[in-house]
């Protein structure tokens, strides 16, 4: 992927794309920017999917397309507190990584598998765990 820094700035980062069927409803991007430790972001596998034809997302992450009715390029925009990140990349590869997500776990098929309930209930637990000793 291209990190655009400014608009007569951009330079080519590794980006790594992970997909876990412990959960299905994600991606991980990891990018590997110079001089930094890497840094990955999780965000929904349907978001990046939508985002090839149209422009989606609210809040941290955003995706669209580059050229509307083109499957050319797509931005990615990742923001924390004001602090935003945008990114470059071809759509070919993206479109083969969403295919073989697909091919581990059909969209809209996520939620039969039984791992990611047990990890939803585990993580629900522990959240309203940590509430409890809290307040």
């Amino acid at each position: 992927m291209s990190f655009l820094v400014s608009e007569e700035l951009s330079f080519r980062i590794p980006v790594e794309l992970r997909y876990d069927t412990g959960d299905p409803y994600a991606v991980r991007l990891t990018f590997h920017l110079p001089g930094d430790a890497p840094v990955t972001w999780a965000f929904g596998r349907e978001l990046l999917i939508d985002g090839l034809g149209r422009p989606c997302g609210e809040g941290d992450v955003r995706v669209a397309p580059v050229e509307p009715d083109t499957l050319g390029e797509v931005l990615i925009r990742l923001q924390v507190g004001s602090d935003q990140a945008l990114f470059r990349a071809s759509s070919v590869p993206l479109v083969g990584f969403l295919d073989r997500t697909d091919k581990l776990v059909p969209l809209g098929q996520e939620g039969s598998l039984a791992d990611f309930d047990a990890h939803l209930d585990e993580a629900l637990d522990r959240i309203l765990a940590e509430e409890q000793s809290a307040g």
